[in-house]
This record gives structure tokens, C-alpha cells and sequence, in this order.
């Protein structure tokens, strides 16, 4: 039987074809989130270029030394770190087809997730409450932008967690949604390798004289 199912018209029109199923290439939605990704890696890039360059002009004002508080900062890289692992247990449940397990790692996961983003942004509220804003000098400039925008990659997976619970909850653990999964899961250990890189090279070498 053939794969192209038609329409017919009325006399006098011409037939429409299509094809009785959408086309979906089995490693395309991998390939296209690698290349993501991969534009990802560019944007992050250049970010940590522009604070290499700039972090070290204070204007006069404080530095990091002065600034930076890395026991709070410690806390809320554990929180990201942890929220790796629980992603994976979510995965490990994913290929058991356990579909409350699955719910229960990614609710898990988001419960870290948020935790991270409410420390951070405590620490925004504490810098601008100092006077250190965005505005006072490069180096705070180029700090705000690249933490920033991080916990804004940070805040969209969130979103996109609740979303894919959301469907998981209504039609299981059906192929789209694993493939969704895998997805939401290369992005979210995306994160935790770009905040190792904040850590040491923001916090750590921040604090050095």
C-alpha cells in the first residue's frame, strides 16, 4: 500500500497529496539539540571572554574579595550539582518505564533547581542593596550579565520541567515525551558544566588577591 494518502476534489479540481505520516528522522531532534547547544556554547564563550577582560576593572570599587560570599555560593552550587544526579535517577526511572518514579525525580529536580535560583537571586538583591549594581563598573557589569544569564537558562528549564511533568502526568511515558526528556536532560547537565566554569573562574579566582 502506498505511503501518500490524496484527497480527491470535485471534478474540474486538482488532487491534493500528502503524506500519511509527518516524516521524523530518528536522531533528527538529537542533532538539532546538539546544534543548539553547541550556539550555546558560543553565547557562554564570549561571556566568559568579556569577564576575562573586564574582571579585574572595579572602577575604583569593590572587587570580588570584598563582594563574593563563597560559603553562599558553595550552597548554591551543591543545589545544582545535587539536581544533576536527581535528573538522572528521573532518567534511570525513564528507562524502566516506572512513570510515578519519573514524576517524583523531576519534581525532586525542580525543588534544587528553584532552591538555586532563590539564593541567587538573594545575592543579586544583597550586591544592588550595597550599591554594587550593574552600573558601577565593568567588572560588575560583566559579572551581573554572565551569572545573569545563566540563571535565566537556569529559569527555562524550570519552566520546560514543569511543562514535560505536566504532559508525563497526562499521556505517560510515550516516545515524544522520552524524546523530550532526553532533551531537557542534555540542557540541564548543559547548565551544571557552565556553572562549574562560573564557579572557579567568577567565585574562585574572584576572591585571589
Amino acid at each position: 500500500m502506498s505511503d501518500l494518502a490524496h484527497t480527491a476534489g470535485t471534478a474540474g479540481t486538482a488532487r491534493e497529496y500528502h503524506l500519511a505520516h509527518e516524516p521524523h528522522p530518528e536522531n533528527g531532534t538529537a542533532l538539532g539539540f546538539w546544534m543548539y547547544l553547541m550556539s550555546d556554547c558560543l553565547i557562554f564563550a564570549a561571556l566568559f571572554a568579556t569577564y576575562g577582560v573586564l574582571g579585574r576593572n572595579y572602577a575604583g570599587g569593590p572587587g570580588g574579595a570584598e563582594l563574593f560570599d563563597l560559603k553562599l555560593v558553595a550552597i548554591n552550587t551543591a543545589f545544582l550539582l545535587i539536581s544533576s544526579i536527581t535528573f538522572g535517577f528521573a532518567m534511570l526511572r525513564k528507562q524502566l518505564n516506572d512513570k510515578s518514579g519519573t514524576l517524583i525525580w523531576l519534581a525532586v529536580t525542580l525543588v534544587f533547581g528553584l532552591g538555586f535560583l532563590t539564593l541567587e537571586l538573594y545575592e543579586f538583591y544583597h550586591l544592588i542593596h550595597i550599591g554594587a549594581t550593574p552600573q558601577s563598573s565593568a567588572f560588575l557589569s560583566a559579572f551581573f550579565t554572565l551569572v545573569g544569564t545563566h540563571g535565566l537558562h537556569v529559569t527555562f528549564g524550570c519552566i520546560w520541567l514543569v511543562v514535560l511533568m505536566v504532559q508525563i502526568s497526562k499521556h505517560g511515558l510515550i516516545h515524544e515525551n522520552k524524546r523530550r526528556l532526553m532533551c531537557l536532560s542534555m540542557f540541564w547537565h548543559f547548565l551544571d558544566v557552565v556553572w562549574i566554569g562560573v564557579f572557579t573562574f567568577v567565585y574562585l579566582m574572584g576572591v585571589l588577591p
